[in-house]
């Protein structure tokens, strides 16, 4: 801190600061400070006709202030939200000693400062629900100026509202950015929603390692770390499907979790390189059940969240109300291109994504060349909800094989507002066919595909065991918080989303390596 440039403003913060601890105020106390009203809860139960007042202590930041000589008002931000406090000298000061009002409040408190303050609760002459100020009690000084939005001539200063500093100092932009918080806290409903769905259902939420040996159950390029005492590399976790199918061998008749999961790969509006996923794994189920499973689901959480089966994201109005159409993924490639995929080789792939300007590596086999069709062709076209099934099976090597069809694997992936939300199957609990299609990964990787999975032998040993049909279905939660909160990128329902270095603490970096 000694070699840190500060501001004017700073240095004039640092200063109160001292001036309070001379005047044997502690500007970080210890003690517990007992709250007994939150601001919304204050507005909402208030009563004229109550008498005496109602006496409450509340605490939270000082946003603004209007120092008007013997009285003044500050409004003061807690955990729920704003509420005035009206502060009169002579109350707060009865005796001959007025420093806390000419001196601590009204020179040395600043926005931002969190205090408590004691009195009791009563309407002004304009109508404003408000507390009095008995008492006042500097609770933590802030030393850096909130950037608190100022109007000069009908337009704003200072606002807070460069994403870059945004997302990097989130406690600032939670705290001077209204509807930032709401976010979050619709968040965390949309969590604990499709919990109480899953446990109404009987299925047991999990935890499932980080650390990995294998990095499987996606296809995906991982984050990779050394363990000194085993002298082994691990891999972060880009999914959490194989230890949780181990699971269901085990006994479980379903489990879920909620797993952090870390693929190394770009980042953009829609992908963090690290995220949230929800699995879940049903046994004596299929695809059909889950679809229906699925849209069940949303429609519950989106009434939880929201009070309404619809939102509105950009300018699209987004239904979740069950039931939610299926279209085969042959069909819908068919349907907005007028090519059929069916019994295309390879080389028919990849000349039709050469003829359509569709990028592709030569290391891609048929399925990500048809996932690559679908991608760029396709998926940006269902808005509305919609279930993409019957997948071939060069796509799905961890799918059980159509019951109709073996070209085709029972598969769906749950489009909405031109994104994937959901990944689902049957899946597959034949270790031959399964170890087969890990050795079809293989030849990938030797092709020179980063993201093709590795032969995990220990779940290839769990299916030998016996694993009894299931049904197991991938939620992005980032993505849902995305839909459910109306927001158009990712780095808005993540709290501390990934950010490149600052430019000066790179520069410092780079001067220290010197």
């Amino acid at each position: 801190m000694a070699n840190q440039e500060l501001s004017e403003q700073e240095i004039v913060r640092r200063n109160s600061m001292e001036a309070l601890r001379q005047r044997g105020i502690e500007p970080y106390p210890a003690p517990e400070y007992v709250v007994t009203g939150h601001s919304v809860e204050i507005k909402e139960t208030f009563s004229d006709d109550l008498t005496p007042p109602r006496e409450v202590t509340v605490a939270g930041r000082i946003m603004s202030r209007r120092i008007m000589g013997k009285a003044s008002f500050m409004e003061l931000q807690d955990s729920e939200g704003r509420i005035q406090v009206y502060v009169s000298r002579d109350d707060l000061c009865p005796g001959e000693d007025k420093e806390m009002y000419n001196v601590v409040f009204k020179k040395l408190l600043d926005i931002g400062d969190f205090i408590g303050v004691k009195g009791f609760v009563f309407r002004t002459q304009t109508g404003e629900i408000s507390v009095h100020a008995q008492e006042i009690t500097v609770l933590s000084k802030s030393l850096r100026p909130l950037p608190i939005v100022k109007m000069k001539d009908g337009k704003a200063y200072d606002a807070f509202t460069d994403p870059e500093q945004r997302y990097r100092m989130r406690y600032v932009d939670l705290v001077v950015n209204n509807g930032v918080k709401e976010i979050f806290l619709k968040r965390t409903r949309m969590f604990n929603s499709m919990r109480e769905y899953f446990n109404s259902h009987g299925y047991v939420e999990v935890e499932t390692p980080i650390l990995q040996a294998i990095p499987g159950g996606a296809s995906a390029r991982p984050f990779i770390t050394h363990h000194n005492a085993l002298d082994i590399p691990l891999y972060l976790r880009i999914a959490d499907e194989l230890y949780l199918k181990r699971l269901i061998v085990g006994g479980f008749e379903g489990v879920y979790e909620f797993s952090k999961n870390f693929r190394n790969e770009g980042m953009d509006r829609n992908h963090n390189p690290e995220f949230t996923c929800m699995e879940i794994y049903v046994s004596y189920k299929d695809y059909n059940w889950m679809m229906t499973f699925t849209e069940k689901m949303l429609e519950k959480i989106c009434l939880d969240v929201n009070g309404t089966t619809e939102v509105k994201v950009g300018d699209n109005t987004i239904s979740f109300k069950a039931p939610y159409p299926r279209v085969t993924m042959t069909q819908a490639i068919l349907d907005k291109t007028g090519f059929d995929i069916t019994g295309k080789s390879e080389e028919e792939l990849r000349a039709f994504c050469k003829e359509n300007g569709i990028e592709v590596d030569e290391s891609f086999g048929k399925g990500k060349l048809i996932d690559e069709i679908f991608g760029e062709k396709c998926e940006g076209t269902y808005i509305q909800p919609t279930f993409i099934i019957d997948y071939p099976i060069e796509m799905s090597p961890l799918t059980k094989r159509h019951r109709n069809d073996p070209r085709l694997t029972e598969r769906f992936e749950l489009m909405v507002n031109g994104k994937e939300l959901a990944n689902a199957y049957s899946e597959l609990n034949d270790p031959i066919d399964q170890y087969e299609r890990f050795v079809d990964q293989m030849r990938l990787a030797d092709k020179g595909d980063d993201e093709a999975m590795i032969i995990d032998a220990d779940f290839i040993r769990a299916l030998e065991y016996g694993m009894p049909p299931t049904s197991g279905m991938g939620i992005g939660m980032d993505r849902l918080a995305m839909l459910m909160t109306g927001q158009s990128t990712i780095q808005e329902v993540l709290l501390f989303p990934q950010m490149r270095p600052e430019k000066k603490q790179a520069k410092d970096n780079d001067e220290e390596e010197k």
